[in-house]
């Protein structure tokens, strides 16, 4: 890649199949702007090799984000992040990286062995108080515009 190492997280235990993960963190990593257009990503084989996995399954994942048209493969110069996605697609891959972010985490939750009461409470207050913050932030900010 152009200056920057490819970096995922995998969760053996998860319930969610490697591909997917592969597949999300690529997508999260373009829409938060890691990855950016151009940027050449490791061979099948290397990635494969780097994350231990079997070469199907980063094939897998290349084939999901080629089709997706994230990605472009050119034989014999490599893959590349493909330009900009529309603004459709990039919303879809937003939505889908919030849908694997929570089944991520009510997974290991539920693998903790809190309940399902538990996990949605955890989820409420977690929400007011990151909204909290959020206004209390918007309001320092107006109250200095207006200095």
């Amino acid at each position: 890649m152009t200056g920057k190492k490819l970096t995922l997280q995998l969760d053996f235990h998860s319930g969610l199949p490697i591909y997917t993960q592969i597949v999300n963190q690529i997508q999260s990593q373009l829409v938060n702007g890691i990855l950016k257009p151009g940027d050449q990503l490791p061979t099948v084989r290397a990635l494969a090799l780097e994350l231990r996995v079997n070469f199907n399954t980063v094939a897998r994942a290349y084939r999901i984000l080629d089709e997706a048209r994230i990605i472009s493969t050119q034989q014999g110069r490599g893959t590349y992040i493909t330009e900009i996605p529309p603004p459709e697609i990039s919303e879809k891959l937003r939505r889908e990286s919030l849908a694997s972010l929570t089944q991520r985490f009510i997974s290991e939750a539920f693998r903790l062995g809190f309940s399902e009461r538990e996990v949605s409470q955890m989820v409420r207050d977690s929400l007011k108080l990151v909204l909290s913050r959020v206004e209390a932030s918007r309001k320092e900010a107006a109250d200095n515009d207006s200095k």
